[in-house]
């Protein structure tokens, strides 16, 4: 077993997240089409290791004094605790311009690939049109965020699992179920699904939330899968 395995697939699921300049710094969202900034600061926790990374445009001086802190981080088991310098890294990037916005989360990898129990749909260009009666605003979608694949019921899908991050070496999840079908397990099978697609690429499939998504933690309950970390960042 690879004892480097979280902190590996940590610094995945970063380049995965966010576009990369050639020095590491973060640029955008990692989105087709969008320039949406990435955050400022990128704290990404395993059992085992830290990582950091800061969007390009920060000053070189705040930069240095974020590192210090983040090279301070611990290391620890409840990964669901506050990173310990959490306030000052607001306090230091108010300096810069007002924080946005703060988010943290589990993630998660795939050691088991579960068969789904539900029919599934593979939606591309030529069947998008199941996409219409919910999930209309994801029909720009299909030509780029491959795998996407749908449950379907009466000619119309009603839960959907898609790559909404997309580099070589991993894919990030992107789930939704229509509010009326929600809790039937549909969500477990699109994303069991796409995961079976995105391991045929040869890339890993990777599922992240929010601490305040319980529904989507359980999905990652029954869908058996491993947590290798926690994302903490702050715009």
């Amino acid at each position: 077993m690879n004892e480097n395995l979280d902190l590996e697939l940590m610094v995945i699921q970063s380049e995965a997240l966010f576009t990369h300049d050639g020095h590491g710094r973060l640029l955008c969202i990692n989105e087709p089409e969008t320039n949406v900034p990435a955050p400022r600061l990128f704290l990404g926790r395993t059992r085992i290791g830290n990582i950091w990374r800061f969007r390009a445009d920060l000053p070189d001086d705040l930069t240095s004094e974020l590192e210090k802190l983040c090279a301070d981080e611990p290391v620890i088991d409840d990964l669901k605790t506050p990173p310990r310098h959490q306030d000052e890294y607001q306090r230091l990037l108010e300096k810069h311009a007002p924080v946005k916005k703060f988010s943290s989360g589990p993630a998660y990898y795939f050691e088991d690939y579960p068969e789904p129990a539900t029919p599934l749909v593979a939606i591309i260009e030529a069947n998008s049109e199941l996409l219409r009666g919910g999930f209309e605003d994801c029909l720009e979608e299909v030509p780029t965020w491959q795998p996407f694949i749908a449950a379907v019921e009466n000619n119309r899908a009603v839960s959907v699992c898609r790559s909404v991050r997309i580099t070589a070496a991993a894919h990030e999840a992107g789930v939704e179920t229509l509010p009326e079908f929600r809790g039937r397990g549909y969500a477990k099978d699109v994303a069991a699904g796409w995961a079976l697609a995105v391991k045929a690429m040869g890339a890993i499939p990777l599922y992240s939330t929010s601490w305040d998504n319980v529904a989507s933690q359980a999905v990652a309950r029954k869908l058996g899968l491993k947590l290798f970390g926690a994302d903490f960042d702050i715009t």
